[in-house]
């Protein structure tokens, strides 16, 4: 089996198995991402001597942060994206766009508004957006640059992550039945805020995990405010699947709340919240743009769950350990919700009750925040442990036969588990 072990290196650009070269993108295409092609070559690159960078990582990819929305480029591609509580330009094409010293820089105009960015492709950056319309004062948003991976905030430290892939790499290796991908991202400092993949850009069905996706963009607007957690949906009948949930017990037709539904959504992974949240939110389209605006390019919601029909015409969802990551990194900085969201949607997937994996294998009450995702062919989970001073976001994904892919995600979450409480003056380079 090939294994893609990647981590972000201490010298040169950045070299996380990621996606690969993107071409102009249509600016009429508003709602697909992926608009760069599938993900990249997978190779494999081992981190330099020297633990001091000789320059910034950089991406060709890069998504700047500011209060209510984001701004992404793709210096490739020569594309800009403005998402924010105001509106959503689509993706447009920049041919002018000028990348000069790892900063992209340019200026659009859409529907007569003029954005005028300088966007460096180093991630923890500064860049600054301009907004300007007519009769009325430019507006100037700074924020902070968002890359995948985030280069690490202490090198020296984020080395004494590197044998952690290694470890996982043999997990991955004897998981002979089902291929697997993960990502682990330091959120702690701990380890510099490394992160470290092992078939980080593997991209199997996104089964349950994808709920993660319709519950940010439902959390996006509450911050916007939009819309308010007690507002009430009306489900119906009609609206009732099987498979995991609590809702599919309850009579209808009843007004449900978006708090509830947000909530069971994770709890109990709950496909009917999960269906009715997709028809309130608009549609598989608003869900779609925020992933394009994170350019999370090996994600897709592309069906509702439980719509076999759908699947059978090829219509699936999909993701990978990299873009799983650089969601739940986002959430945890604050760099897509506001501290009020981060922190109930951590809450929910704290009260996770699908509990057969991550927490099965680790030691009685080991704090962790976590979101599973099973199909036939498919198991997965992906969340936080929580442990204090050292935590850390997590995706453990595979394909092939569920059984046996339970079995591979709880040896990997375990080994991670046992390195983080390793001291650190005790990792052993490999």
């Amino acid at each position: 089996m090939a294994i893609a072990l990647a981590v972000l290196a201490t010298t040169g650009p950045a070299t996380a198995d990621g996606p690969g070269r993107a071409p102009v993108a249509d600016p009429a295409q508003t709602t697909t991402p992926g608009y760069g092609g599938e993900p990249g070559d997978g190779q494999s690159h081992e981190p330099g001597v020297d633990p001091t960078p000789e320059r910034p990582p950089t991406s060709e990819v890069s998504w700047l942060s500011f209060p209510g929305g984001v701004f992404a480029v793709d210096s490739l591609g020569r594309t800009v994206r403005y998402r924010a509580c105001d509106g959503d330009t689509g993706r447009v094409a920049d041919p002018s766009m000028r990348v000069t010293a790892g900063v992209a820089s340019g200026a659009v105009v859409v529907g007569g508004t003029a954005y005028r960015y300088r966007v460096p492709l180093v991630g923890r950056s500064e860049g600054t957006l301009e907004v300007i319309q007519r009769h009325r004062p430019p507006t100037t948003l700074p924020g902070v640059v968002v890359t995948s991976p985030q280069p690490p905030t202490d090198p020296v430290a984020g080395a004494r992550l590197f044998p952690l892939s290694g470890q996982l790499a043999r997990v991955v290796a004897d998981a002979s039945l089902n291929p697997a991908g993960v990502t682990v991202r330091d959120l702690s400092g701990r380890y510099g805020d490394q992160q470290i993949a092992v078939n980080g850009s593997l991209r199997p069905k996104a089964a349950s995990v994808i709920k993660l996706w319709i519950l940010v963009e439902l959390l996006r607007r509450v911050d916007c405010g939009q819309v308010a957690l007690d507002d009430g949906v009306l489900v119906t009948p009609e609206d009732v699947v099987g498979g995991t949930g609590q809702l599919q017990f309850e009579t209808f037709p009843q007004v449900v709340t978006l708090h509830r539904l947000a909530q069971y959504l994770i709890k109990y992974s709950d496909n009917v919240a999960a269906n009715v949240l997709i028809t309130y939110l608009g549609g598989f389209a608003p869900v779609n743009a925020l992933i394009d605006s994170m350019n999370q390019r090996s994600t897709i919601l592309a069906r509702r769950m439980l719509d076999s029909a759908a699947a059978q015409r090829g219509e699936e969802n999909y993701t990978s350990p990299d873009d799983v990551v650089s969601l739940l990194g986002a959430v945890w900085d604050g760099e897509i919700l506001t501290p009020a969201s981060r922190d109930l949607m951590i809450g929910f997937m704290r009260e996770q009750t699908l509990n057969t994996k991550i927490p099965a294998a680790l030691p009685p009450g080991v704090p962790v925040a976590h979101k599973t995702g099973d199909l036939p062919d498919a198991s997965h989970d992906v969340g936080y442990y929580l442990i204090p001073g050292t935590e850390t976001a997590v995706a453990f994904l595979t394909a092939g036969p569920m059984a046996t892919g339970d079995e591979t995600v709880r040896r990997m979450a375990r080994t991670v588990y046992d390195f983080l409480v390793t001291p650190v003056e005790g990792a052993v380079e490999e």
